[in-house]
């Protein structure tokens, strides 16, 4: 054990942990994230023991990692959960909200923590008060229900103390008795093989896991034929691959072999699994950074300090699951991590390949068919490849709903405690993919969403019950895609929205708002800013900051919001949004000299018409009648002031285009076609150009600019 010690302390001093810093951070918060989930789950009323076994996982490995890294502070508030976690698993006390609630402020706490390690926050949260309340529920306290064993109330931390042996009821989850104690219900003896080996002495590291371990059960050294081979003969519960997990801190898998004895094997029955590294530890070896000072007395290699959660060993193999993820999630080793820069990277240059080869597609039409055949064909493979490999990495960037979604059960859940309704969330589509770009921008506008129907529209538990409803509120949250786009959905069964109060309001505050307006319409005042339908001012809201906010981020991410409602039934508020902001499908279409791209998505139809179609009406403003319908006409060579270097006789082509609910009609000289271009950020590149929301550049090396069609539909309301 001292040469696994001073070898410990040898690496220590020579690696460079830092570098490791960030897969430490990012598999943090994937764990956070895990555990908020399951605690969000959790049946207090019946927990499952998977459950519980999964939350400790998660702890544990956050609590390993810190330790390693030095990040004492993290590692001792997951200690302190653990403490508690270990004793509900081993059913020594049993779950209720309070305890739930700790463990969820104690995830707050530790991102605030983590935040201040990574430099993204500089003042740490204070835990004094949530490390005692954890200690009091952990030791019996009043919020806490004991169950007929309970731990003695020592200051040990997480590791119960070891019962008298006449206490049936508990002893799978009390330490091994004694080697000459009769088998427990489901004990296996085992002889473990360690070896050959060139220092013997790192073995004697088995032995101590043994003893340091509580319910890992007992172990005796064998007499061996080889000096450089060591045999134990064990007594445990445990399984081989959790055995395999903790020896591998001592010994390389190779080297160590498990015999189970047949003729002293008690009859078999499921056993909880015996959780390695569950001592009070912080660190591989002793003194490791940020390891507090009481952990220097205690053996070393003990504790997981690797930054990844800890993995179960599957019969399959490469199916290292990670410990407490969902079984949908992927296979630890075949994922692999990149930089988001490196993968923009690549989509840029896929980008530019995407025009290079456009450009050669447009030159080879000017070429002989017959005899530049095999050019030709060789040409008609690079597209094909190009939109192959273009559509492949774009993949790369889309990432499931999943991701935005999970972060809603937890505010939606403390916001409802603080309003005293009950309310529930129900999810659709979470496999559901969209950029990643796109998913970091939709998140605050889709938590704002769900802020509101929580406040706005559910109502208390007495008003439903007097509605003849359920107490409980649902909160709806959708995602589908849509051809091109993906349907966002946040719908919620609660009051729903009251015409006559959202004209009243909006008259109060100086909008024009007059009877003739349609539902739709009316429904869209509350994304006037500055417009609020609460009776009075509170922290959730009442300020009526936040749905033209949501309305105009949106809409800068080429998106569309649109809101139905049923007094006394709820309401619906649907966010479309293009898949990606890199590539999109789009019309090309010609005024005099210059080009334009309209979105595919936005254009609804097109065709010819007489000059003498267009009607003037007041104020100069054109209109245009398609269909029984009058549409507001917009000439594009006025909008951007196109010269023109021939007065040839053309008739006008409408282009219709819908944005925001409504439609105009766009003149232009020519359609050119439809193609696939990639977005070139205007504003980065030059400066914010009005009624346009990007460029591009074409076959022929030349740039158009893309039309912001939303821009051109508010154009066309002034």
């Amino acid at each position: 054990m001292g040469d696994m010690t001073s070898e410990g302390q040898h690496l220590g001093t020579d690696i460079d942990l830092s570098q490791f810093y960030a897969i430490f951070f990012e598999e943090a918060g994937e764990n956070l994230d895990q555990m908020e989930q399951m605690l969000l789950a959790v049946d207090v009323e019946a927990a499952d023991d998977e459950e519980l076994n999964a939350i400790f996982r998660c702890a544990h490995s956050i609590k390993g990692g810190a330790a390693t890294f030095g990040f004492s502070d993290v590692a001792e508030l997951t200690h302190q959960m653990e403490s508690l976690l270990d004793k509900l698993r081993r059913h020594e006390l049993k779950p209720t909200t309070a305890m739930v609630d700790v463990l969820l402020e104690s995830s707050d706490a530790l991102r605030g923590q983590l935040a201040v390690h990574q430099g993204t926050a500089s003042e740490p949260p204070a835990t004094h008060d949530l490390v005692s309340r954890i200690s009091a529920l952990a030791n019996g306290g009043p919020a806490a229900v004991v169950s007929a064993h309970p731990a003695p109330t020592a200051p040990a931390p997480a590791i119960a103390p070891a019962r008298e042996p006449q206490a049936p009821a508990v002893e799978s989850a009390a330490p091994a008795p004694a080697p000459a104690a009769a088998a427990r219900t489901g004990e296996r003896e085992l002889d473990i093989l360690i070896g050959p080996l060139d220092n013997p002495a790192v073995a004697d590291g088995i032995a101590e896991l043994f003893r340091d371990i509580p319910g890992l059960g007992t172990v005796e050294p064998q007499p061996s034929d080889s000096a450089n081979l060591r045999v134990f003969r064990a007594r445990t519960t445990a399984s081989d691959n959790d055995l395999l997990e903790l020896f591998t801190f001592h010994v390389s898998k190779e080297h160590i072999q498990i015999v189970e004895n047949p003729t002293t094997t008690a009859p078999t029955a499921t056993a909880p699994k015996a959780e390695p590294l569950e001592g009070t530890d912080f660190g591989f070896f002793d003194n490791a950074p940020g390891a507090p000072k009481a952990a220097a007395e205690q053996p070393a290699g003990v504790t997981v300090a690797a930054p990844a959660p800890v993995a179960e060993h599957k019969p399959a193999p490469k199916a290292e699951a990670r410990a407490g993820a969902p079984a949908a999630g992927g296979l630890e080793s075949t994922t692999l991590r990149v930089s988001v820069s490196k993968v923009d990277q690549l989509i840029n240059l896929v980008g530019e390949l995407v025009i290079t080869q456009a450009m050669l597609a447009q030159k080879s039409r000017e070429l002989d068919a017959h005899a530049n055949h095999p050019l030709l064909a060789g040409l008609a493979d690079l597209d094909r490849n190009t939109r192959d490999l273009q559509e492949a990495v774009m993949s790369i960037r889309m990432i499931p709903m999943s991701v935005v979604f999970n972060r809603f059960p937890r505010m939606l859940r403390d916001l409802a405690t603080k309003l005293g309704k009950k309310v529930e969330l129900v999810t659709h589509g979470e496999a559901t993919e969209l950029d990643k770009g796109l998913v970091e921008k939709i998140t605050d506008p889709l938590t704002h969403l769900i802020r509101n129907s929580c406040d706005h529209g559910i109502e208390m538990p007495e008003d439903r019950r007097a509605k003849g409803k359920s107490e409980t509120g649902t909160i709806t949250l959708s995602a589908t895609h849509q051809g091109g786009s993906i349907l966002i959905e946040v719908r919620d069964d609660g009051k729903g929205l009251s015409r006559e109060k959202l004209l009243k309001k909006a008259r109060e505050k100086g909008i024009e708002a007059p009877d003739t307006l349609t539902d739709p319409e009316v429904w869209n005042l509350i994304f006037a800013p500055g417009f609020s339908t609460a009776d009075q001012v509170t922290d959730v809201s009442g300020r009526g900051v936040g749905m033209d906010v949501v309305k105009k981020n949106i809409t800068a991410l080429g998106g569309t919001v649109e809101i139905d409602s049923a007094e006394g039934y709820g309401m619906s508020v649907r966010v479309r949004l293009p898949l990606t902001l890199a590539i999109m499908d789009g019309m090309s279409v010609r005024v005099s000299d210059e080009v334009y791209i309209l979105p595919l998505a936005s254009v609804i139809e097109s065709f010819q018409i007489k000059p003498q179609d267009i009607n003037t009406v007041a104020q100069g403003a054109r209109v245009v009648k398609v269909r029984e319908e009058y549409m507001p006409v917009i000439e594009l060579e006025q909008v951007f002031q196109v010269p023109r270097f021939e007065h040839l006789s053309v008739s006008p082509i409408m282009v219709v285009v819908e944005a925001d609910g409504q439609r105009v009609a766009l003149m232009v000289d020519e359609l050119l076609g439809q193609q696939q271009v990639v977005i070139k950020n205007l504003e980065t590149n030059y400066r914010k150009v009005p009624n346009v929301s990007g460029a591009t550049i074409l076959g022929d090396g030349k740039v158009a600019l893309i039309l912001d069609t939303s821009g051109l539909v508010r154009r066309s309301r002034h």
